[in-house]
């Protein structure tokens, strides 16, 4: 059975943004993940289907080659069937020994009706061979490499702060183990070596490639590997300063001196607050901006003296 258009998958349309296209992917990977839905059989095809969708519209190189009719919504080649057009080997009789014909379609080379011969000892593979530097089993040169597998993997924003073990559903059904690092950013990519499609003619099999997406958090908001968060302040902690508390990661509170006359907008930051150093790459920062709130009730003290400060112009 075919595989249906990506956009539908998606439920998006054909002039979508990249990042419109990742939130229905998220949407809908959260809605029919395997591990949410135990009692429903269909959840992982479902699953597999939105993967394998997300993985041809997600990335921008294999949507323009899906725009442009090269592939299909699986990822594979249309067209080719050993050359475009159409082709192949004919025998020839003649002279007492074996000749071959090779005829290329339209779109082969040479142009329509172009032919190759060959006489006794003619090996037609060769073609191939030289075409393909002797790779996919033509011209006894090493076999292909089997396709690389593509998926992605929704994380929560705890998972890629402290690393956890998960497991991935790949388009061809298999379910992999995947390591996520202590402090993975979003969009990050993970390869598992020879964990993709088998090579053909016995060939090496191709590499599993996940992509990491962090989770959309209640409280933060990922930026490479720094954190933002809206800090709430009272009127009179912004006009006249002082300590402020500031919520962090795993559930801690961190106490901050806010300067007088602090506006809405002004952001305050944290270093090393953020996601937490992986490999070379240093810890991020939290990057707190104020927002003002004044009182769910009416108070008459401040709203005599809002009145003076609109008296003074202030």
């Amino acid at each position: 059975m075919a595989a249906r258009d990506p956009y539908q998958v998606l439920g998006v349309g054909k002039g979508a943004k990249a990042d419109e296209i990742k939130k229905a992917f998220r949407k809908l990977a959260k809605q029919y993940h395997p591990d949410q839905n135990q009692n429903d059989p269909k959840a992982k095809e479902k699953f597999a289907e939105v993967n394998q969708a997300y993985e041809i519209i997600g990335d921008e190189k294999k949507r323009a080659a899906f725009e442009r009719g090269e592939i299909d919504a699986e990822g594979k080649p249309r067209g080719f069937e050993g050359f475009p057009g159409g082709g192949g080997f004919r025998q020839r009789p003649g002279g007492g020994g074996q000749h071959f014909e090779f005829e290329f379609g339209p779109g082969g080379p040479g142009g329509a009706g172009h032919r190759t011969q060959g006489g006794p000892g003619f090996d037609p593979a060769s073609i191939f061979g030289d075409l393909f530097g002797g790779r996919g089993g033509f011209g006894g040169g090493r076999p292909a490499q089997g396709e690389d597998l593509n998926a992605a993997l929704a994380v929560s924003l705890e998972e890629a702060v402290e690393g956890a073990a998960k497991r991935v559903f790949m388009p061809n059904g298999k379910t992999l183990e995947v390591k996520i690092p202590a402090g993975i950013e979003d969009g990050k990519q993970i390869r598992l070596k020879g964990q993709g499609n088998p090579g053909p003619g016995g060939g090496p099999s191709g590499d599993a490639l996940i992509t990491v997406n962090i989770a959309p958090h209640g409280l933060f908001k990922v930026e490479g590997r720094d954190l933002k968060l809206d800090l709430a302040v009272r009127l009179d902690q912004a006009v006249l300063g002082g300590p402020v508390e500031i919520p962090t990661l795993g559930g801690g509170r961190l106490e901050m001196n806010l300067p007088p006359n602090t506006s809405s907008g002004r952001t305050l930051r944290l270093r090393g607050k953020g996601l937490p150093a992986s490999g070379k790459k240093p810890a991020g920062d939290l990057l707190a901006t104020v927002k003002i709130t004044l009182p769910d009730t009416r108070d008459s003290e401040l709203e005599a003296l809002m009145k003076k400060w609109r008296e003074r112009g202030v």
